[in-house]
């Protein structure tokens, strides 16, 4: 089992950046969604690269800091933890119906990553809407439920999260890649 490039995907606020800081603080090298980064400086600067104003430009965005965090870690022998990956940005246009360009798809499939991906459930206890994050908790759910069939598509498996506190959650996820519950 490939456990280097481990995905968190799932459910819109559904505790996978607060899953993601306790690994860090086990000591595994994480790497925060760009999604939240891209709406963020979007939002600051007035650009259009938002998810519900211009998905391509926030897609291209996306895989090219994707890709950038691959190789930043591709040096490191260990396991790396990622809150989100490449394959939810294409998912975003496929979800909408926008032909991806094809030196996007390329760029995209670029981005190799474990085979298990860890499925964030739609937990309604956790749900907030802010300003980075505007969808109701029904289109995150459509959203995960979409990310559901896009993974195994891709030849991932999934791996669901229990709905439980956030260092059960990293026990059970560690457990399942037959890690340590802390880096060495």
């Amino acid at each position: 089992m490939d456990r280097r490039r481990i995905v968190i995907s799932g459910c819109s606020s559904g505790g996978k950046s607060t899953l993601l800081a306790e690994l860090a603080t086990r000591g595994f090298r994480t790497v925060e969604e760009p999604g939240r980064n891209i709406v963020r400086e979007a939002l600051e600067t007035g650009s259009d690269a938002l998810p519900w104003k211009n998905p391509v430009a926030f897609v291209e965005k996306a895989v090219i800091q994707a890709r950038s965090s691959l190789e930043a870690h591709a040096p490191h022998d260990g396991p790396v933890f990622f809150d989100r990956s490449a394959i939810d940005a294409l998912a975003h246009l496929d979800r909408l119906s926008i032909q991806i360009p094809q030196a996007l798809r390329s760029a995209g499939q670029t981005c190799i990553y474990a085979r298990p991906v860890f499925m964030a459930p739609p937990w309604p206890d956790l749900y907030e809407q802010d300003e980075e994050r505007p969808l109701p908790f029904e289109d995150a759910v459509r959203e995960y439920n979409w990310l559901c069939l896009a993974y195994p598509s891709r030849g991932h498996r999934l791996i669901h999260l229990p709905k439980a506190s956030t260092p059960a959650r990293a026990d059970f996820m560690l457990r399942s890649l037959g890690l340590p519950l802390r880096a060495s």
